[in-house]
């Protein structure tokens, strides 16, 4: 079992490393004012979608052994507010400091944590549950800012993987050597 669990970590460790990567990837292709731009009324923007991101990992993931990761100085709905003053320094930082909180408790972990008993809103989840919950949480997450980076740059995005039309020169090479065009 610790083979597992030391597995395990280890891959929930670069899942998440990759997710951070995408959304900066994506980030990184847009201007000040894209970070702030909604598709219609109900939607949000990028700079609510890392706010809120932030504030579940701060949440989630402060004292995560060994308190509910359902803080109760959390307070949700405010995620999905901006100040008129917010700027993309700031939600960068929000960015960093909830990226910061999760590998703070995920990257000291030992196989043997995999199994132990941590809460989240008073249900009782394994530590590999309560990883499982978040990566898919931050996937959805930062798939749909991938997905207004797309949208916002259109023909001037650059890919974050295999470019269309490539995926036959992609399994002619290693995929490690592989480096989409700019």
């Amino acid at each position: 079992m610790t083979d597992a669990a030391a597995h395990y970590l280890e891959e929930a460790r670069r899942q998440l490393r990759g997710h951070k990567r995408m959304g900066e990837g994506a980030m990184s292709q847009l201007t000040d004012q894209d970070f702030f731009l909604t598709l219609d009324p109900e939607a949000n923007s990028i700079a609510i979608l890392v706010k809120h991101i932030a504030g579940n990992m701060r949440s989630r993931f402060t004292d995560f052994l060994t308190s509910d990761g359902e803080k109760p100085n959390r307070f949700r709905d405010r995620e999905f507010e901006l100040s008129p003053a917010s700027t993309r320094a700031e939600v960068m930082t929000w960015w960093e400091e909830g990226w910061s909180c999760v590998f703070n408790a995920i990257d000291p972990l030992k196989p043997e944590d995999v199994m132990r008993t941590v809460t989240i809103r008073g249900e009782p989840h394994t530590v590999l549950q309560a990883i499982n919950r978040q990566i898919a949480h931050y996937a959805q997450h930062i798939g749909q800012i991938v997905f207004l980076a797309k949208h916002l740059r259109s023909k001037d995005w650059k890919t974050l993987t295999i470019p269309r039309g490539k995926s036959e020169e992609y399994k002619t090479i290693a995929p490690k050597t592989y480096k989409p065009a700019s």
